[in-house]
């Protein structure tokens, strides 16, 4: 449990920049946790290892476009305020995070737009942490127009790691085609790769598949500052399984059929509401469930996730489930093969 056995070099080459050309010609690296054989091959090949009432589940959070530009009332010096998540929208508050922080006090006014035209002004009504702030956006006109223009004006939220400015393809790139449920500002990326063609397949092959939703912030790209992961705190992340899921989930558990998670965001929220029984239960709330070892899974049996960051809270919990010495071996193997790592990276399914 000590953070630094899951260290290791990632160097800056490996870290994807764009997605593949179509999404479901990533790589994808087959991890078999009873045998430890790998193998490697093309994503839209992943229907070929379930069959008949298996079941995938989504999460289906949806990204909105958080990021924006603009500059301090008198000074006019350039700031960046990254919308976490709405607080009320009858009085369009938001916690947020800005940038340069020692610039932005309470009072102050912050104001949005295009060259010289400002669209959209705010004003910081508290603060929340070091670089949090409340701010409430002061603009007169419909909620209608406010949100069209706050979203027009905002970009995707890509993760600094991509080293380059947001492109306009990025928009449809950094979500999934089952995105729906407006909330996120981090992609649950292993979702990415997953296409029309594959849910095509599904149906043919009569594989089931549901949805959760669990809206990612920033939190889960939080470095673990802690050497004893017993002591480390996930943020606190809004999810919903509905009784439609859970319902899927507990007959394919019934009947011993294969139960996927794509992402550990899914399995973080199953994980958040199984019974001691095994029973998946439907629920709305809160987590701030951090999967460490020891951990016993209780409802997937099969997990797909890209490559991860060192030291990250999704590399801890992917080894968790596929065992931490196959996992090790699994990553140096990616490394040496050019795997293409974090968001718009490869895959890994673990069986």
């Amino acid at each position: 449990m000590k953070l630094s056995s899951y260290d290791f070099d990632l160097p800056d080459e490996k870290i994807a920049q764009y997605p593949a050309d179509y999404r479901d010609e990533s790589r994808l690296m087959v991890l078999h946790r009873q045998s430890g054989k790998i193998e490697h091959r093309t994503f839209k090949h992943i229907v070929e290892y379930f069959g008949k009432d298996d079941c995938f589940l989504f999460n289906n959070t949806k990204i909105f476009p958080a990021r924006l530009y603009g500059k301090k009332e008198k000074t006019g010096a350039k700031i960046e305020v990254f919308l976490l998540r709405e607080l009320n929208r009858e009085h369009r508050l938001w916690d947020v995070v800005v940038d340069p922080a020692r610039k932005i006090r309470v009072g102050n006014k912050l104001y949005f737009g295009i060259d010289d035209n400002d669209l959209l002004v705010a004003e910081v009504i508290d603060n929340t942490t070091s670089r949090g702030r409340t701010i409430r956006f002061m603009n007169h006109g419909s909620e209608e127009e406010y949100l069209e223009t706050l979203f027009m004006l905002g970009e995707t939220p890509l993760p600094k790691y991509i080293g380059r400015p947001t492109e306009d393809r990025d928009r449809d790139d950094y979500q999934t085609i089952f995105a729906s449920v407006e909330g996120a500002v981090s992609a649950p990326a292993a979702g990415l790769h997953f296409s029309k063609e594959i849910f095509k397949w599904f149906e043919i092959k009569g594989i089931k598949y549901g949805y959760v939703t669990l809206h990612m912030g920033l939190g889960s790209e939080r470095p673990i500052e802690v050497e004893d992961l017993s002591k480390h705190r996930m943020d606190s992340e809004n999810f919903i399984v509905p009784g439609v899921t859970a319902t899927l989930v507990n007959e394919a558990k019934a009947g011993r059929k294969r139960i996927c998670a794509v992402g550990n965001s899914v399995m973080r929220a199953i994980e958040s509401t199984v019974s001691a029984g095994g029973i998946l239960k439907s629920v709305e709330g809160w987590t701030e469930k951090f999967i460490y070892p020891p951990f016993e899974f209780s409802v997937a049996n099969a997990l797909v996730t890209n490559f991860h960051r060192p030291k990250s809270a999704h590399y801890i919990s992917t080894t968790c489930f596929g065992g931490y010495d196959l996992v090790r071996r699994a990553y140096e193997i990616a490394l040496k093969e050019d795997y293409r790592f974090l968001d718009y990276g490869d895959a890994m399914l673990i069986l």
